[in-house]
């Protein structure tokens, strides 16, 4: 229950104002069909972060604990700085093409996701427990927790939400978490 919760809030509050978060809005601007880009998210943030997971729990074996503790805990720290940074959102071009709404989301959220701090997080967090499949509902569900309402509310989520607070917030628990793991303290570390 432990992997299943520390991911959920680690990935939902990184998630705010991440390009992913931001591609959500712009897909949800765009279409204005919620329900096709919702279900894309989803399907798209499961294969990602599964694959993420299953890298993170084979890192996890590879690696003796005491180095184990190193990476993960320097991993961490590397993500309170890159939280800090502001995330820019591409364009998407044209129109959905033979992909439809659907195929559209799943595949640029697929791409845009592919070395974001989220999958770099899930990584972590998949190396750190031992309950791969905890992980990665926890860190899908952080997911779809930022991301439908942003879809739902499209660009009134940045103006309701000052970004720079959330990354500030999002950079000082894993800059905590980074600590705790280098410094072996805390039953999860």
């Amino acid at each position: 229950m432990e992997a299943l919760l520390i991911s959920t809030g680690v990935v939902a509050l990184g998630e705010m104002g991440d390009k992913t978060q931001l591609l959500a809005i712009l897909l949800a601007a765009r279409f204005k069909r919620p329900v096709p880009i919702i279900l894309g998210v989803l399907v798209a943030t499961l294969v990602n972060h599964a694959l993420a997971g299953v890298v993170g729990d084979t890192v996890a074996r590879w690696l003796g604990p005491d180095l184990l503790r190193w990476v993960i805990g320097g991993s961490f720290l590397a993500m309170a700085v890159w939280m800090l940074i502001p995330d820019e959102v591409d364009e998407v071009e044209g129109g959905t093409g033979r992909f439809g709404v659907f195929g559209t989301t799943v595949i640029a959220f697929f791409l845009a996701e592919m070395g974001d701090k989220t999958q770099i997080a899930t990584v972590a967090l998949a190396a750190r427990f031992t309950d791969l499949w905890a992980v990665v509902a926890g860190t899908t569900f952080g997911m779809m927790l930022a991301n439908v309402p942003a879809v739902f509310l499209g660009d009134r989520v940045s103006r309701l939400v000052p970004m720079r607070v959330v990354h500030a917030i999002s950079a000082t628990i894993f800059a905590v978490l980074g600590v705790l793991t280098l410094l072996n303290v805390g039953s999860f570390f």
